[in-house]
């Protein structure tokens, strides 16, 4: 197996937008877990992906707006 290293060269307002992503990212893994731990503990069953997303998109997001800073441009081809 091989791999490649790369390293970005990314200038301050780029560096800002990849720390964004990260962020939502992070909190949204964080919420999740929490969550399914959670309902595990309750129900001992594990919450699809699909309803976590969907409770994500109803709870979380409503009361985050900062969510919504960040978004993923869609590629045109």
């Amino acid at each position: 197996m091989q791999s490649i290293k790369t390293k970005l060269k990314v200038n301050n307002q780029q560096k800002t937008i990849l720390a964004k992503h990260a962020g939502v990212a992070r909190h949204a893994y964080n919420w999740g877990l929490a969550t399914c731990i959670k309902e595990y503990e309750e129900t001992k069953k594990r919450p699809s992906a699909i309803t976590l997303h969907k409770r994500l998109v109803a709870e979380v997001k409503s009361v985050n707006p900062w969510y919504y800073i960040v978004r993923v441009p869609h590629n045109k081809h």
